[in-house]
C-alpha cells in the first residue's frame, strides 16, 4: 500500500488538474452566445406602425388550398405579408403569383397536419415562410407573416 500511495496521489492530481484545465478552457472553445443575443434583444427597437401604415404595407395572398405530407388531409390557408417599405411591397405584389405562392406550397407539402396545430404550429409555419420568403425579395425586407383564415380537414 506504501508503493502505491504516491501513484495514486499522482493520478489523482492530475486527473484534478485536467479537469480545471478544461473548466477554464470551455469557454475558449464554446463560447456563450448569450451575451450577444441579449445585446441585439436590447437594440432592437419597436416601431409602432398606424393603421393606415399597416394597411400600405401588407399585402395578403388568399385561398392558397393544398395537400400536406399526408394526403388524407387538405389546408385552405390564407396569409397577410407585412413589409417595411412601400417599395417592397411593390415588388412582394408583382411576384406573389410566381414566386411566393409556389414556395408556401412547397413549405405546406413537407408539412404534417399535427405541426399545424394551435398557435404555436402556426407560428412554426409563419418564422419557416419569413425565412423561405426573405431570401426571394431584392428590395427590402419582410417584417411579419400573419394567418388569417385556417382550415384543415381530413379528405
Amino acid at each position: 500500500m506504501k508503493k502505491m500511495l504516491p501513484w495514486l496521489i499522482t493520478i489523482l492530481l492530475a486527473i484534478t488538474l485536467i479537469v480545471v484545465a478544461a473548466f477554464l478552457l470551455m469557454d475558449r472553445f464554446f463560447p456563450s452566445d448569450a451575451n450577444s443575443v441579449n445585446q441585439a434583444v436590447e437594440s432592437v427597437e419597436a416601431n409602432r406602425l398606424s393603421a393606415d401604415e399597416i394597411v400600405e404595407l401588407t399585402a395578403e395572398i388568399t385561398d392558397i388550398k393544398t395537400n400536406l405530407a399526408d394526403p388524407d388531409y387538405i389546408v385552405s390557408i390564407n396569409f397577410a405579408f407585412q413589409l417595411d417599405t412601400a417599395k417592397a411591397k411593390e415588388e412582394f405584389e408583382k411576384i406573389k403569383e410566381i414566386k411566393i405562392k409556389p414556395l408556401i406550397i412547397k413549405a405546406l407539402a413537407d408539412t404534417k397536419p399535427e405541426e399545424l396545430n394551435g398557435a404555436n404550429g402556426k407560428d412554426q409555419l409563419t418564422s419557416k415562410l419569413v425565412n423561405i420568403i426573405s431570401k426571394t425579395l431584392t428590395e427590402g425586407k419582410l417584417t411579419q407573416i400573419e394567418v388569417t383564415n385556417f382550415i384543415l380537414a381530413p379528405m
